[in-house]
C-alpha cells in the first residue's frame, strides 16, 4: 500500500466510511477532470494587450513597480540599473531556471550566485509561470528552477515574466498550469505585491512576512 493509500485510508477511518461506491467516484473523477469556473469579472474581456495593461495597473495598485523589456536577453541590465536606483549591493540570487541563468551576467557588473536562499539575501530573482491580470497576480511554481524559499527570504523580489504568460482570470492560469505539468509542483505560489500587514493597530507594514518590495521585469519579447 502507497503512503498516499495509507493517508486516504486513515481520513475514511476517520469519516467512518469506507471506499467510494463507483457512481459516486466517477462523477468526482468527472469534476476533477472538468474544474468548475467561477464567476468571471467582465473587466478582464479583453485582448491580449488589453490583459497586460491591466496586469500591469493592478500589479502598481498593489504596490507592485513593473518594468517592461524587449526580451529575455535585457534582463541582466534591467536587474542592474534597479539595483542601482534603490542603492541596493550588486549582488543576486538567481533562481536557477536555465533560461535565466544562461543570460549573460558579465556585462550587468553583478555578482550572482544560483543557490539557496539565505537570511542574508539582499535580492531574489525568479521566473513566473504566469501573470493573472484579474488582480495583479504572479503565479509561481515550486522546484529545482524556481526554488520557494528565494520568493519569500530576501528583501527585495525580482520577478521575470513573459508578457505572453499574462492571462486573464485565476480559472486561465490553472487550465495552463494544468495543461503544462504531468504533475502539480509540491508548492504554487500566488503573489500580489510586495510582503504586508496591517494586523498591529491597522498601521500598514510592508515586508512584515516577506520581500519589502516586488519589482517585475515584464518581457515583450
Amino acid at each position: 500500500m502507497s503512503a498516499r493509500e495509507q493517508i486516504l485510508n486513515r481520513i475514511r477511518q476517520g469519516l467512518g466510511r469506507g471506499e467510494l461506491e463507483p457512481a459516486r467516484r466517477a462523477a468526482l473523477e468527472a469534476r476533477l477532470a472538468r474544474p468548475l469556473r467561477g464567476p468571471i469579472p467582465a473587466r478582464i474581456n479583453l485582448d491580449s494587450a488589453g490583459l497586460t495593461a491591466l496586469f500591469i495597473e493592478m500589479a502598481e495598485e498593489a504596490a507592485a513597480t513593473v518594468l517592461r523589456i524587449p526580451s529575455l536577453a535585457a534582463v541582466p541590465a534591467a536587474a542592474a540599473s534597479y539595483l542601482s536606483e534603490h542603492g541596493l549591493p550588486p549582488a543576486l540570487n538567481v533562481a536557477s531556471d536555465p533560461d535565466l541563468v544562461a543570460l549573460d551576467w558579465s556585462a550587468s557588473a553583478l555578482s550572482v550566485v544560483s543557490c539557496p536562499a539565505t537570511d542574508g539575501d539582499r535580492v531574489g530573482l525568479t521566473p513566473a509561470f504566469a501573470g493573472i491580470a484579474e488582480t495583479g497576480t504572479l503565479m509561481l511554481l515550486s522546484g529545482p528552477e524556481g526554488p520557494t524559499a528565494l520568493n519569500f527570504l530576501p528583501e527585495v523580489h525580482i520577478v521575470v515574466l513573459p508578457a505572453q504568460h499574462i492571462v486573464g482570470p485565476y480559472e486561465d492560469a490553472w487550465d495552463r498550469l494544468r495543461a503544462s505539468v504531468s504533475s502539480m509542483p509540491r508548492t504554487i505560489n500566488l503573489i500580489t505585491g510586495p510582503s504586508r500587514s496591517a494586523d498591529i493597530e491597522q498601521t500598514l507594514q510592508m515586508g512584515a512576512h516577506g520581500p519589502v518590495a516586488l519589482h517585475i521585469l515584464l518581457v515583450d519579447g
